[in-house]
């Protein structure tokens, strides 16, 4: 083994640059044997003194261990190959089939982990975009709650300011006059009308019984009859509910499917509106009933004016509803998001001048039955009694008009089935009746007792759908339904 060192030795030394070295091998005097070896410098042509001497064996020394550490490393390396052949010779030796089912097994191993990493990376993003959405819902509820916050407030500070007038006796509907008139617009616009408060106070102090009817009719007769299939209005059934609202704005609305939709809306779209607050201009869509019963809108669209009121319907692809302190009917049309037709009832009541009972600056209604699109209003030359137009549904013209002899606050809400006019007794009282009916086709107006559940005891919207045979109402943050059956004619 030492030869062999010395040998590896040699080569290095050869193989650095050493080209002159010498290997002599010779018996000493005691006759063993010995290697020497001699190496030319190749930069001195003699031999330093002895201080040069000295740098030199310290140079020799440094070449000395770099080469050293080189033999070290090149040792290694060949225990390295070593081991590696070693393992080879084994392996030749269990056989190949051996070797092969090793490796087999690693290679099986190494997939396994390798699954696993990836069914653990997709398990991460999976939870991570879980995280995002949370995060989404989260930072939107936050915004909802800090809105509801500030709305709450202005409630809150206006109903103060009502109560404090109130304390002090400034009640202008009240003061020496009779309970049975009708109050003078501009005494109420001393109120802040511009809080659903006021409204409910005011559906309060100014509450007259239904019995009351105005005189002097002057309805008159249509020209056309009813579709068949029409008759009168004999039953209403007890109310169904859809769906609930989640927050303080939806205790009054309206909601509505089209009767005649219009690609690519169905007979099962429908549509929401929350009329909480003075500045209403987001209308909810829902492509299916599920959607609709679970609250999740496939749409949101941004009306391009106010909304006011619970008056507004869905017909023929278009929403018409009236334009907030006006007297405007907007037809928008829904596939293109753009107003089609504005139109100014002429001298209708409007941001609580001729309201229903209950209030909510319903002085303007709209309503769809089977022969197309009317508005339920009222004026002042009519003193209060509704007044009731059928609308062409593309221009909004009014095309026939008839003035009833039923006024418009003493009764909850309206709606038309066959050309007919329906009222209803309460908006609050679990046991209201239907109580009115004005026939377009005749002019003549007549009693009703029929019953009509307010289940939730505050119905802000009741609509016909002549499409499916319901009325769709809003009472007190529920959306309902109620079948009917009619008479034949």
């Amino acid at each position: 083994m030492p030869a062999l060192q010395m040998l590896l030795l040699a080569c290095l030394v050869w193989g650095t640059g050493a080209r002159t070295a010498q290997l002599r091998k010779a018996n000493d005097r005691s006759g063993r044997c010995q290697y020497t070896f001699s190496v030319a410098s190749p930069s001195e042509s003699s031999c330093p003194e002895q201080g040069q001497a000295m740098s030199a064996i310290q140079e020799l020394q440094r070449d000395s261990s770099t080469q050293r550490a080189d033999l070290e490393s090149a040792i290694a390396r060949l225990s390295s190959l070593e081991s590696l052949l070693n393992r080879l010779t084994l392996g030749q030796a269990a056989g190949p089939q051996e070797t092969q089912g090793g490796l087999q097994r690693e290679l099986g191993t190494l997939r396994k982990e390798r699954d696993q990493l990836e069914t653990q990376s997709r398990e991460l993003e999976v939870a991570y975009s879980n995280l995002l959405r949370d995060k989404s819902a989260l930072e939107e509820e936050k915004r909802r709650l800090v809105q509801e916050n500030e709305d709450l407030a202005r409630r809150l500070e206006s109903s103060s300011q009502e109560v404090a007038r109130l304390s002090r006796g400034q009640c202008p509907q009240t003061r020496d006059t009779p309970r049975d008139a009708l109050p003078d617009s501009r005494e109420a616009s001393q109120w802040n009308l511009d809080t659903l408060t006021f409204q409910e106070l005011k559906s309060e102090l100014t509450k007259v019984p239904a019995s009351q009817i105005l005189e002097s009719p002057s309805g008159r007769p249509r020209s056309e009859e009813g579709d068949d299939g029409c008759g009168e209005l004999v039953w209403v059934g007890e109310p169904v509910t859809l769906r609930t609202a989640e927050t303080i704005t939806g205790k009054y609305g309206v909601w509505m499917r089209d009767p005649r939709p219009a690609f690519p809306h169905t007979r099962e779209t429908t549509w929401r509106v929350d009329t909480v607050g003075t500045d209403i201009h987001q209308v909810f869509e829902y492509s299916l009933i599920s959607q609709f019963v679970q609250g999740y809108p496939s749409k949101v669209y941004v009306l391009p004016r106010a909304l006011e009121s619970t008056g507004a319907v869905v017909y023929a692809g278009s929403l018409y509803f009236q334009g907030a302190e006006s007297r405007t009917v907007i037809r928008y049309e829904l596939n293109t998001e753009a107003v089609k037709a504005e139109k100014d009832i002429p001298g209708a009541g409007y941001h609580g001048q001729f309201p229903y009972s209950w209030g909510g600056y319903t002085d303007i209604d709209l309503a769809v039955d089977e022969t197309g699109l009317w508005v339920i209003y009222s004026t002042e030359e009519a003193k209060g009694a509704i007044v009731l137009s059928r609308m062409n549904p593309e221009s909004l013209e009014l095309e026939q008009t008839w003035e009833t002899n039923i006024r418009k606050q003493s009764v909850a809400n309206a709606f038309i089935i066959c050309g007919t006019l329906y009222t209803v007794s309460s908006y609050s009282s679990a046991d209201a009746t239907v109580n009115f009916a004005y026939d377009t086709g005749t002019g003549v107006s007549k009693t009703l007792t029929i019953p009509f559940k307010n289940r939730y005891k505050y119905s802000s919207m009741i609509d016909y759908n002549p499409l499916e045979r319901k009325l769709f109402a809003w009472d007190n943050f529920n959306m309902v339904t109620y079948d009917i059956k009619l008479s034949r004619m």
